[in-house]
């Protein structure tokens, strides 16, 4: 379920705080700090991040020797460069542009977009347990028994595509609650366990006994796949 980019960033604090927090959402990164090497990898990732400004040979060039290089691999253009003429020059071999400073979930979901248009996620549905389907590419849970699909509250949605970014880990709660929420765990707190309780009630055929969304006690949930 991890989803592998490439991403180019010469500017190390920038690149390292993105990194982590691309990792910390389930993808898989690899990070260059220039352009030079890229197009050796790009085959082996399914969307690209690309700052514009690189030592060396500048983003726009990067972009279209990867472009050619590997069509079908979306490039997604990140910079601080702001103009109408810039973004023009970069949509004509990116397929998204994205201005600096920028919100991690605007991002994130703009490079899930570029990846479902592509082809680039995994389409077969996955089963858990014996009564639940997952589509993951069009992000949609059925009750395999009726056929119908389960609705789910946007953070209960989250959870269970968080889970099966990390399928058979073992996830402690604060990471959990920290990649949802985008705050600072504090002990004590309650507001993850009610959602997971909650969910449950809709995954499993007996919500006090789950044999999906496992609890481990005193660390935190797993998934198993």
């Amino acid at each position: 379920m991890k989803r592998n980019v490439l991403y180019i960033e010469d500017n190390e604090k920038i690149g390292s705080l993105l990194k982590e927090e691309l990792e910390r959402r389930g993808f898989s990164v690899q990070w260059l700090l220039s352009g030079e090497d890229a197009e050796r990898e790009v085959n082996q990732h399914e969307v690209v991040i690309l700052d514009i400004m690189l030592p060396g040979l500048d983003g726009f060039t990067v972009g279209k020797r990867l472009k050619k290089a590997a069509p079908a691999v979306p490039i997604l253009l990140l910079s601080a460069r702001t103009s109408i003429g810039d973004k023009v020059d970069g949509l004509q071999f990116a397929d998204d542009y994205v201005t600096k400073p920028f919100h991690t979930d605007e991002l994130i979901a703009r490079l899930e977009v570029l990846i479902r248009r592509s082809g680039g996620t995994h389409s077969e549905r996955i089963s858990l347990g014996n009564q639940i389907e997952v589509d993951p590419e069009g992000q949609m849970v059925f009750d395999k028994r009726t056929g119908e699909e389960i609705i789910l509250t946007g953070k209960q949605h989250q959870i269970l595509m968080y889970f099966l970014r990390h399928p058979n880990q073992v996830l402690p709660k604060e990471q959990i609650y920290e990649a949802i929420w985008e705050e600072a765990f504090i002990t004590g707190d309650k507001t993850l366990m009610v959602h997971i309780h909650r969910l449950r009630q809709k995954l499993e055929r007996y919500p006090d006994s789950p044999e999906i969304i496992e609890t481990l006690k005193g660390i935190g949930y797993r998934v198993k796949l």
